[in-house]
Formats: structure tokens, C-alpha cells, sequence
């Protein structure tokens, strides 16, 4: 939850906020809960302190020829406190119903629109593919070249689930290894996570564990869920700490399974690895300083620019609008890849993602580092980035490099990681699994 102090300051601005973010609030109930909530606080830890009193009268046997009022004034407290921590209880589950619901500020640059279709781009890069042959999307150059299994995978777990096969699974570990590594040159620390986390961890990131919002998969009677994404477990791993400021900033690119229900998901644009329920992803995610945040949204941005630039995949970069920012982003910027088979004549499609979320995600799992002038514990501002959906960067690949023999070639960026240069038809298949 974002600071209540600094909404009262300026409510207007907060109303903007939520409707240039397309968002129904009820932002007047909100502050009306919170206050109710702290005066509800108030008064039950004054009365607990009178009953606290008459209790120790009547245990250190200091009434006269009172002892049948005290007992009734203790009766009375304690009854009191009872009823007023049921409407307390009450009270508490609403604020925080609506707490999760309200979203971070918005910088004041960031377009206002209320889809995709609204981002505003800022840049082209590379050069987009001049086939002067009939050209394939990845679904039927992984089925030709037997890299990827669609119907196995809907046989064993169902739609939207497949097998990589054969130079596919070295490709994925090609380019894990190539960013791995570029990362590392650039200060970031790997790290590979869990791939199920607590529900309160999820809630403290900005996710919806539950419900018709959620996009995870729970895990039934355990209070947990897989993961989405590995910005959960890193963000998580720091939940409730104080953190030396020397220590700052901490920076991590972290590989970690990723499953999304992806309700409603579907149709062309959409088919194929393009949108799944599993994949597997590596995921930048730095802690600064508050007055450090901008720079590091910048440097996320550059590498996330140098991966795909190496790899010689044409992309935009655009400045996602207000609503489609989600709740914990300040800012965002998504990487689109030109993806030739995408759509009927190719699209742009995302690849990457950076996110400046500010102290929002650091409130709600309690994130703060001993600022050394001040003295005083601080939140810290949290930034999430999109390394490589690895399914989705095979996508670019494939339909980005493939050639009129049906081959693919590979990126020279990626070769120093493989022991081919290109994937070719399928001739005999006799030793294929």
C-alpha cells in the first residue's frame, strides 16, 4: 500500500490517478476505513488499559467494600473489548480488501490511454526481414524442423502446454547462457528461485492469489501458489528486512519456471509459445535508493536493448499508457519484438518489460534500508525487468531467421553456446525421439 499520508495530501491527484488508470475506486471509503480503523485501534487499547487497571485492583485485593462494582466495571470493559474487536476485525478486512485494489502513482510522463493499442513508442531498431519466399510462422517451423511438441503437451497436461524437442532445448540453454552472462558483466547477481511462493508474498508483490483478478495457479490448502514470474521470490526473499545502505544496490537476474492461467487468452496473435501457461524466463530485479530508482529503470532498459540488438531481433521500444501499466508500476517500458508470423501479415509483439514500481511493492512486504544521514529506516524502491521469455525470444528467432530451405539460422551472438550454426529440415527421422 502506498503511503495514505501523502494521498490526504493531494486526494485529487490520487483521483486522477485511478481514473486516467481506468480503475473504479472507491478512494473517499478507503480514507474513511482508515480512519475508522485507527480510531477503532484507539479506543480498544484505551479501554484495554482500564481494564488492565481494574484487573490489577481486584487481583492485588486493593478494593474496600467495592468488590461487586469493580467486578461489573471489569465485566463491562471486557465485554466492550469483545464487541469492538469484531467490528475492528470487520472493519480491517475491508481496508485491506481495498488496499490491494489501489495502485502506485503515475509518472507524470506516462501517456494517458487506456490499452496496448495507446503505448506510446519512442524508438524502432534493426532492420524487419524482406522474405522473397512464402515464410512460416514458429508453430509450423517447430513442427517441421521437430522442435516442438504442441500435441504431446496437450495430451499430457492440456491446451497451451508443449514439449521442446531436440536443437529447440539447446537453443533455450544458449540463450540463458548468453544473458546470463551479460547480465553478470553488468553487476547483476544470478540466481535461480522457487517456483512457488506464499500467498502473502504474491499479495505484497501486486499479484491476486485468489479470485476472478488472479492469474496463478494456488495450490490448494497450502496458503501458496506457483510463481508468475521470479520477481516474486526475489522481492520476497527481502521481505521485513532493514538493509545496510552500503549494501545498496542489490541487483539480480534470477531463472525461474513461470505459470500463468492466462484466462480468456487466445486467437491468432496469441497461438503457438507466444502465450502459454508454463515457460521459462529470466527476470532483472534491482533495490536502490529512492533517488536511484529513474537511473536503474534506464540501466534495466539498456541491457534489455543490448540482448536483443546482439541477437539481431528488430524491436520497438514503447512507453506502456496508464492503463496498461498494472498496479505496482510508476512506470514501464516494453521491449516488442517483430515477430513475422504473428498476426496475418506479421506484429510487433512484447518481449520484455521494465518496471519503476517505487516503494510500492517495498510497503507491502516491508522493505527498508538504514539511510546513513538521517539515521532513519527508509523504504527502499523496487524495479522489475524482463530479461528473456525465453519461449518468446525462440519465437523471434525462428520466424526471424528462418530461410527459403526451410532452415533457421542461428545468431552469431548465440553460437559460442551451440555446436550448430543453423537448424535444418528434418530429412530421415528414423532417430528422432
Amino acid at each position: 500500500m502506498i503511503s495514505v499520508k501523502e494521498i490526504r495530501e493531494d486526494v485529487g491527484r490520487m483521483k486522477a490517478n485511478l481514473s486516467a488508470r481506468g480503475l473504479s475506486f472507491d478512494l473517499d471509503r478507503f480514507l474513511s476505513l482508515y480512519d475508522d480503523v485507527k480510531s477503532h485501534k484507539q479506543k480498544i487499547e484505551e479501554v484495554q488499559c482500564k481494564l488492565n487497571a481494574v484487573s490489577k485492583i481486584i487481583k492485588d485485593g486493593l478494593w474496600k467494600d467495592d468488590s461487586q462494582s469493580m467486578l461489573s466495571d471489569a465485566s463491562v470493559l471486557k465485554g466492550y473489548i469483545l464487541r469492538a474487536k469484531e467490528s475492528y476485525n470487520l472493519l480491517i478486512e475491508e481496508f485491506d480488501l481495498l488496499s490491494r485494489q489501489l495502485p502506485n502513482w503515475t509518472s507524470p510522463d506516462v501517456p494517458v490511454g487506456k490499452t496496448d493499442d495507446d503505448n506510446l513508442t519512442i524508438k524502432y531498431k534493426g532492420q524487419i526481414p524482406e522474405f522473397d519466399f512464402s515464410h512460416k510462422d514458429h508453430v509450423q517451423l517447430g513442427q517441421e524442423l521437430d522442435l516442438i511438441d504442441f500435441d504431446s503437451g496437450t495430451k499430457v497436461a492440456g491446451s497451451k502446454f508443449y514439449f521442446l524437442k531436440n536443437q529447440a532445448v539447446f537453443l533455450q540453454h544458449a540463450l540463458k547462457s548468453f544473458i546470463f552472462n551479460k547480465a553478470l558483466r553488468a553487476g547483476f547477481t544470478p540466481l535461480q528461485t522457487p517456483d512457488v511462493s506464499f500467498n502473502h508474498i504474491l499479495e505484497g508483490v501486486g499479484f491476486a492469489p485468489k479470485g476472478d483478478e488472479s492469474n496463478t495457479y494456488g495450490l490448494e490448502g497450502l496458503d501458496k501458489s506457483l510463481i508468475a514470474t521470479a520477481e516474486i521470490c526475489v522481492a520476497g526473499m527481502h521481505a521485513g528486512e532493514v538493509i545496510d545502505e552500503s549494501r545498496l544496490p542489490l541487483l539480480y537476474i534470477a531463472e525461474s519456471h513461470c505459470f500463468r492461467r492466462e484466462a480468456g487468452a487466445s486467437g491468432r496473435s496469441s497461438k503457438g509459445l507466444y502465450r502459454v501457461h508454463q515457460f521459462e524466463k529470466l527476470e532483472l530485479f534491482v533495490i536502490c535508493k529512492p533517488e536511484d530508482s529513474a537511473k536503474y529503470h534506464d540501466k534495466i532498459l539498456e541491457l534489455q536493448e543490448e540482448i536483443y540488438g546482439e541477437l539481431g531481433i528488430p524491436y520497438k521500444v514503447v512507453i506502456n499508457c496508464t492503463g496498461d501499466l498494472g498496479a505496482p508500476a510508476y512506470k514501464k517500458y516494453d521491449i516488442e519484438a517483430w515477430m513475422p508470423g504473428k498476426g496475418i501479415a506479421g506484429e510487433y509483439g512484447e518481449i520484455t518489460s521494465a518496471s519503476n514500481c517505487t516503494d510500492y511493492q517495498a510497503r507491502r512486504l516491508n522493505i527498508k534500508y538504514r539511510d546513513s544521514a538521517s539515521k532513519t529506516n527508509r523504504y527502499v524502491h523496487t524495479l522489475n525487468g524482463t530479461a528473456s521469455a525465453l519461449g518468446r525470444t525462440m519465437v523471434a528467432i525462428l520466424e526471424n531467421y528462418q530461410c527459403a530451405d526451410g532452415s533457421v539460422k542461428m545468431p552469431e551472438a548465440l553460437k559460442r553456446y551451440l555446436d550448430f550454426d543453423q537448424i535444418a529440415p528434418v530429412v530421415n527421422d528414423s532417430h528422432r525421439a
